[in-house]
């Protein structure tokens, strides 16, 4: 099963992991062609594990130390897909920017053979390609879903009509290119259906039992919120140990805080749910062709502030004409954007404290591991639910 460590000096990197030196050779010899399709055979450093490991044998993978502070300095990623592609990769196509992030990281993956490791990459190729082509209509109490292919029940959630395929249904629910529509999501929710169309596509290629069984859960009951966060991702950082606030792996599923506590309290508004796109850029649900850049989504939330009123019940709200307008002017000052980054690229202080944090999470959440023998997603046993 893939793992996730604390970081450490030298314990980041791609990790290979195996019971026996036979697999741990054919595994690493397997990596090797990809990293030479990639254009990356001879950019790497690789290090054995210690022998006392109990789990078996082990071969790290990482960018070499020169080339990881020429190409990402500080761990700051924006800038990895900038760099020459080699043969016919294409700059669109994620993964060779998923890997190098993946072998630059301070936190170790741990994968147990190359199969693995390539079923992760990806899935983390199919989030970034779903979430560019995913375009929402915002809202904080309204929900809605294509009516052909989801019901909702209050007990359920929104369940995939039997005779719909997950896939398909998910997609006409999130990509106005297949339905001609834009559907009403939080933007909490709307990642939670990205991450499960890409997990989704890569059981078609890999594990369709799995994604049977998927399939037959979504029919039964949605899997939302922390449950969903517990049984499809995980998480790598922390408060204790924080990860570099530059550092980011295409794919990945991050926070970005309000750090003001009156407009936090505005539904909707306590942060911003995204995906890392690679190349410096997070999605925007509500305008897929205004992917933000870091500086972008800093100075956004940092104008939630400025916007906040109530409506005629009393409510807290956010003015989004006031935002633009202001981020607008803030973009043109650049004096008053080094004081707005100042403060924003801070990490963020823990939940319920609002002093002097910024809005970058310590951590990152990816995809569970879906290989058949090591898949590390687990779902939940059929529940009893009223017909």
């Amino acid at each position: 099963m893939m793992a996730v460590h604390t970081p450490s000096p030298r314990t980041g990197g791609i990790r290979l992991r195996t019971p026996s030196a036979d697999a741990l050779a054919t595994a690493s010899q397997s990596f090797l062609a990809q990293l030479a399709q990639l254009g990356l055979q001879h950019d790497i450093e690789t290090a054995n594990g210690p022998p006392s490991l109990q789990e078996g044998v082990e071969t790290s993978f990482h960018l070499r130390a020169d080339l990881a502070e020429k190409w990402a300095p500080g761990l700051d990623t924006a800038g990895l897909t900038s760099l020459p592609q080699p043969g016919e990769h294409h700059a669109s196509d994620p993964e060779r920017e998923i890997v190098l992030a993946m072998l630059l990281s301070p936190v170790g993956f741990v994968f147990t053979g190359h199969a693995e490791l390539a079923s992760a990459v990806r899935v983390r190729r199919n989030l970034v390609l779903a979430a560019r082509q995913t375009a929402l209509a915002f809202h904080t109490t309204e929900v809605d879903r294509p009516d052909d292919c989801w019901r909702y029940d209050k007990d359920r959630g929104f369940t995939v009509r039997p005779g719909h395929a997950l896939i398909a249904s998910l997609q006409k629910a999130t990509q106005p290119d297949a339905s001609g529509k834009r559907y009403s999501f939080s933007c909490y929710r709307a990642t939670e259906y990205v991450v499960l169309l890409a997990v989704a596509q890569e059981l078609e290629h890999c594990n369709p039992a799995l994604l049977a069984e998927l399939q037959q859960q979504w029919e039964r009951r949605a899997i939302a919120s922390g449950q969903f966060h517990d049984v499809f991702l995980h998480e790598y950082g922390s408060m204790q140990a924080p990860l570099p606030p530059r550092y980011y792996v295409p794919g990945d599923r991050l926070w970005f805080r309000n750090p003001d506590a009156h407009s936090s309290d505005v539904s909707g508004y306590e942060g911003s749910w995204v995906f890392y796109l690679g190349g410096g850029l997070f999605t925007n649900f509500w305008k897929r062709e205004q992917p933000y850049t870091l500086t972008a989504k800093c100075v956004e939330l940092f104008h939630w502030r400025h916007a906040t009123y109530r409506d005629a019940a009393g409510e807290l709200r956010i003015d989004e004409d006031i935002v633009e307008e202001r981020v607008k002017a803030s973009m043109a000052d650049p004096a008053e954007m080094a004081q707005i980054l100042e403060l924003m690229l801070r990490l963020r202080e823990p939940g319920g404290v609002y002093q002097s944090g910024g809005c970058i999470d310590t951590s990152r959440e990816y995809p569970r591991g879906v290989w058949p023998g090591s898949a590390e997603l687990v779902l939940p046993t059929p529940e009893a639910l009223p017909s």
